[in-house]
């Protein structure tokens, strides 16, 4: 488990987070959501000690986060951070030789480095990248590539910043998939988004946060139905949740079902409850257009 207790990070004149509270459980699919400039990335650095807060303490497993040497290596052999940019973490002349840099460091032997590094590039599926130049690669080859290097160093949380920005449909689902796979594995998967949809289909907890405030943490159905917190954090409701209600408002769906994740539960439910003589398309219910009034 990772504590935040009564955090607040200074980020040049500012105080944010003031006095701030934050648990996240081990083994859950975690999202933190904003909107840019809210402290994503910010609140990122001090995860991994990159920098260290204000006042207040991160409690690891039960251990308060040291900054001396000792505590610096205990942290990131547990806590392994992706940054947004690939190439701020890619240096070496071949991506097997980028792989085996953070094992290296860590002390280990050949051996050791040799087969965490296989490990690595196997679960990454990365193999026929593996003795190519990294500076070579396309963006979403970096990507993975960076995350093999946190991998092979054995954390038990990976903790990524906008891991799918910039990257096309097929990419992002690839590298989500990467992030299921890392987790069914026993893994703390924690990333910092503003897509929605995303947070809402694949986190199991979001943590919704407002210019350097926490604004609220829950299940994700529950969070992204809470107007206030949306207008508040300068989110849009994702699509499915926003056409979820207008279909319960319009008497197609009931009130009470279980609000859907994704387009596909989201179908399931319109043929559960519909029959295609009075479903919502066959009365030229326009999902698009409701949001567009909906925005408007």
């Amino acid at each position: 488990m990772i504590l935040f207790r009564n955090l607040a990070i200074a980020r040049g004149p500012r105080t944010l987070f003031d006095r701030a509270s934050l648990t996240l459980e081990r083994g859950w699919k975690i999202g933190l959501v904003g909107a840019n400039g809210c402290g994503k990335s910010t609140l990122f650095l001090h995860f991994g000690g990159v920098l260290r807060p204000k006042s207040g303490e991160i409690v690891l497993d039960g251990q308060p986060v040291r900054y001396d040497r000792a505590g610096m290596t205990r942290l990131r052999q547990q806590v392994g951070l992706v940054f947004q940019d690939p190439d701020s973490q890619l240096f070496a002349s071949s991506v097997r030789q980028d792989i085996s840099f953070g094992p290296l460091n860590l002390g280990w032997s050949e051996a050791k480095v040799r087969d965490a590094v296989e490990a690595a590039i196997e679960a990454t599926q990365i193999a026929d990248l593996a003795d190519r130049p990294a500076h070579l690669l396309s963006y979403g080859q970096k990507k993975r590539v960076a995350i093999a290097g946190v991998l092979a160093m054995d954390p038990s949380v990976i903790i990524a910043d906008e891991p799918t920005a910039g990257l096309d449909p097929e990419s992002t689902a690839r590298l989500v998939s990467l992030f299921n796979s890392l987790h069914d594995a026993g893994r703390t998967i924690v990333i910092s988004t503003h897509d929605v949809e995303l947070a809402l289909a694949w986190a199991d907890e979001v943590v919704v946060l407002r210019k350097g405030e926490l604004l609220r943490t829950g299940h994700p159905t529950e969070v992204f139905q809470d107007a206030a917190v949306l207008a508040g954090a300068r989110l849009q409701q994702p699509i499915v949740l926003e056409t979820f209600g207008h279909l319960c408002h319009m008497g197609y769906i009931p009130t009470d079902a279980v609000p859907p994740r994704n387009a596909n539960e989201l179908a399931e439910l319109i043929g559960c409850h519909c029959s295609p003589q009075t479903s919502p398309i066959s009365s030229g219910f326009d999902p698009l257009r409701a949001g567009q009034s909906h925005h408007a």
